[in-house]
């Protein structure tokens, strides 16, 4: 499975929206300039996660967009669902070999249980751990 950058900029639009949580409307603008994307990208992104209800706007010269919800009430998986499809790393063939075809459901599993208890506010907090050595996997 292969996050296109709808999800990942997506990400980006709630994260940012996550981390001013309660202080009104925010721009996509902002956004836009602050993390160095199209505008015009984020517009695009923005209406199916209004849509979704995980969004809403405000229109006005103080306008902006701002999370419908709680940030702990919203998922990764709620967002790159809505702008991604449905989470599925490997078809599953049913004709193929049991072992295989249990390896793949486990595989997506996985994924969806990762997505689906990350949050929005443990997104928008994370700070990361600069100590942690980063790794270079080659394939």
């Amino acid at each position: 499975m292969k996050i296109s950058t709808k999800g990942r900029y997506g990400l980006t639009i709630m994260i940012a929206l996550a981390k001013k949580y309660g202080e009104g409307p925010i721009s996509l603008k902002s956004i836009a300039k602050e993390h160095n994307l199209s505008e015009h990208y984020l517009e695009q992104l923005i209406a199916p996660l209004r849509n979704a209800t995980l969004v809403k706007s405000v229109r006005g010269a103080y306008g902006g967009y701002m999370l419908s919800r709680e940030p702990s009430d919203i998922t990764a998986g709620d967002i790159i669902r809505v702008l991604e499809g449905p989470i599925s790393p490997v078809e599953v063939v049913e004709d193929e070999e049991p072992a295989k075809r249990d390896l793949w459901i486990k595989i997506r599993d996985a994924v969806k249980d990762v997505l689906d208890n990350t949050t929005l506010e443990y997104l928008a907090s994370y700070e990361g751990d600069s100590d942690q050595e980063s790794y270079m996997f080659y394939i």
